[in-house]
């Protein structure tokens, strides 16, 4: 009975260290880079893609100078097939501010009294105790009062460029793009992904684009190591957040 009853507490710890073991990799040594072999990036740039018909030249113009591929001194260098590297350039500089407030009032009084019906209300007033009458049967008065005030007030500012793939192609020409980046100082790794959608059209002459022009956007800028770690409450702490109902 002693083991069986001993078996859920060791599954209990054994389950936390492999929580923990996820934060506490790194104690000791600095965070490691997450691989690059085998990611979207790597296998769009690895595939050959289409050719374009840019880059095929007739042979008439095979002799020519001027050549329109993206080879060339005049050609275009924008990303527009699978495999190529374009410049996302993410610069969030936005601040919000909302003031609502709100007040009601309202009031109310009512009376109801019987001095005169057919000679009743005398009759009783002589079987009421002393100061009581029918004169003012019924009295109400109500009064009720609310008041809300809300403010709301927001400054997001960031700045950073990374450089993104084209992971694919879709079929109406829109380039699907994913970018990642890592910058490890000290024991703290600082991360940005991003991936989204993006018109061939939208992307400049230095093969660069703006946040606002990238459909489904995802965007995300953070951290793991030590710092972030002593920022981030205890597991046991969130698992209590979690389950405590008060």
């Amino acid at each position: 009975m002693t083991g069986l009853a001993s078996r859920p507490l060791i599954l209990a710890v054994i389950g936390l260290v492999a929580v923990g073991c996820g934060r506490g990799g790194h104690i000791g040594k600095p965070p490691g880079f997450a691989p690059v072999d085998g990611g979207v990036e790597q296998m769009a740039m690895l595939s050959p893609g289409l050719p374009l018909t840019v880059d095929t030249p007739s042979p008439a113009g095979q002799s020519s100078l001027w050549s329109g591929n993206a080879q060339s001194l005049l050609g275009d260098r924008r990303a527009v097939q699978r495999g190529d590297i374009l410049t996302v350039v993410i610069e969030i500089d936005e601040s919000a501010e909302i003031s609502n407030t709100t007040s009601r009032a309202r009031s109310g009084s009512e009376s109801l009294g019987i001095p005169q019906l057919f000679g009743l209300p005398q009759r009783i007033d002589e079987r009421l105790p002393d100061g009581a009458a029918m004169a003012d049967a019924v009295s109400i008065d109500s009064a009720s009062q609310s008041r809300g005030q809300g403010s709301v007030r927001r400054t997001e500012q960031l700045t950073l460029r990374v450089a993104a793939t084209v992971v694919d192609v879709l079929p109406n020409g829109i380039l699907a793009i994913s970018g990642s980046q890592e910058v490890r100082v000290n024991f703290e790794m600082r991360e940005l992904l991003v991936s989204g959608f993006v018109r061939p059209a939208d992307i400049s002459r230095q093969n660069e684009i703006t946040y606002d022009k990238i459909a489904s956007a995802r965007v995300s800028y953070g951290g793991r190591g030590q710092i972030t770690d002593m920022q981030q409450p205890r597991i046991g702490q969130q698992i209590l957040d979690a389950v405590l109902p008060f």
